[in-house]
This record gives structure tokens, sequence and C-alpha cells, in this order.
């Protein structure tokens, strides 16, 4: 037992990594010297295709689909039916009904509808689609006087205080929503008619003011639950109030263009 008990406690002498290393590692001598003999900036030979391939690469950025194109397009579509009143308001319509009629699934369709709940053009229906707002002249007018409390003093200032090269800049913008008016497409002219506005406020410097402009403005354009279609006259005098509004911020006639500038939002629950 003692000679066991004695045997168990034998341990091998201690000897240090580096010293022990070389006899239980005869390659990793041979790595050294080549480490050694390295010239700067020189990758080791041997390691260079294992170092490159594990932490040098850049990994394959994964592809993301888009799937805007066709949300985009169908968005635009269901926009201008809203314009035209080819979607009724009150009317609910479901997303593969109106997928079958752009010849795409629901999918895109839904999708564009969200986004037109976002804006208040529709409301969700659950388990039936999407009902068309309904806008009265009421509603609209709340909407043109929230409008006009916030672009008609922009206007002004940016009146005093732009030059006249910059409203020139302005002009193939407006002469778009004549043209638009001229033909009666409405669709065509809501959009021009909205880049005309969003151009003249940016001018202001003040991107915030631009959006929250401009979601007000589209709110605005949805047709009458009573009139969804509006009349060329209409629109071509909306239109030519552009034009007047240019030429006198170019000629710098002030009390024109606050007369012009106030009488335009009053009439734009047309």
């Amino acid at each position: 037992m003692e000679q066991g008990r004695a045997h168990q406690q034998v341990r091998p002498p201690y000897t240090s990594t580096a010293s022990a290393a070389p006899d239980r590692v005869p390659g990793q001598a041979r790595a050294q010297r080549a480490r050694d003999e390295q010239r700067p900036g020189e990758q080791p030979r041997g390691e260079q295709a294992r170092g490159e391939h594990i932490h040098c690469e850049s990994p394959v950025p994964r592809v993301v689909v888009q799937r805007y194109s066709v949300r985009g397009q169908i968005l635009d579509a269901l926009r201008a039916a809203l314009v035209d009143g080819e979607l009724l308001p009150g009317q609910v319509y479901s997303a593969p009904v109106l997928g079958a009629r752009f010849g795409v699934s629901a999918t895109p369709v839904r999708e564009a509808m969200q986004q037109l709940a976002i804006e208040g053009a529709v409301e969700v229906v659950p388990n039936r689609g999407f009902r068309v707002a309904e806008r009265g002249p009421h509603e609209l007018a709340e909407l043109a006087e929230v409008r006009a409390l916030i672009e008609v003093p922009v206007m002004l200032r940016l009146a005093r205080t732009v030059d006249q090269a910059g409203w020139t800049a302005l002009r193939p913008l407006a002469d778009a929503t004549v043209a638009a008016a001229a033909v009666g497409d409405r669709a065509c002219y809501a959009e021009s008619d909205r880049a005309f506005h969003r151009a003249v406020l940016a001018l202001s410097g003040n991107q915030q003011l631009v959006m929250v402009a401009d979601d007000l403005h589209r709110r605005s354009q949805w047709p009458l639950g009573h009139n969804p279609a509006t009349r060329r006259a209409d629109l071509l005098a909306d239109a030519v109030e552009h034009t007047a509004l240019l030429d006198a911020l170019i000629a710098e006639d002030l009390p024109v263009v606050q007369s012009l500038v106030r009488e335009h939002f009053t009439g734009a629950d047309r």
C-alpha cells in the first residue's frame, strides 16, 4: 500500500511551455523562423490564403428584394381612381377584387390600401376590405382653413425674400397645372397642383413644413361625397391662379400676392 501511494505521488518534473514546445511540436520552430524572415507588410507564408478567407473577406451582402415597384404602381393607380371618382366614397372594396382589376395579387393592393388608410383616404373594414372615406363640404372647408393657416404666412414671407429668378424657375410647374386642367385630367392635375405647392414651400427650407402641408393638400383632393367629378372649368380657374400668383410674385406686387393667396385657399374646396 505504501509503495502504491508513493507511486501515485510521483509526477514528471515541471517544464515551461517555452522549453517544452519545440520538443513536442517541431513545426512551430520552423513557423517562427518563417515569421522572423518575413518582410514588413508581407503576409505570413503558408497562412495567407487561410487568413484572407477567414479574416479579410467581407461577407456577401444579403439581397433584399424590393416590392415597391408593384406596390407603388398600384398606389398611384388607386390614388388616381380616388381623385377621378372611380372608387366611390362610402363603398367597400376588397383587395382580391381590386387585384383582379389591376391584374395583380391581393398583396400589393392590400399594402397600397394600408398606405391610403394612413393618409386618411380609406378606412379598414375587418374581414371585408377598405371603405373609401367620405369628405363633405364642411370637412373640406376645415382642411382648406388649416392649409391657409400654414401656407399663407409662409408664402407672404417668401414674397419678400425670394428673388425673381427663384419664382421664374417655378413657371413650368404652374404651366403643367394649366395643361392638365385644360384637358380635364383630374388625376394629373392633382399631382401637378401638389407639385407646384411643394416647390413654393420648399423655398422656405423647412422640409417638415413641406411634408405636413403636402399631406393636408392630398387629403383635400379626395372627391366630394355627393359630387365626385369636378368640372374642367373649376380646375382651369384654380390653375390660372397659379400663373397669376407667379406673375405677381415676379413683379413683387405684395398686395396682389396677398389677395391671390387668400383667394386661392378660399376656393380650395373646388
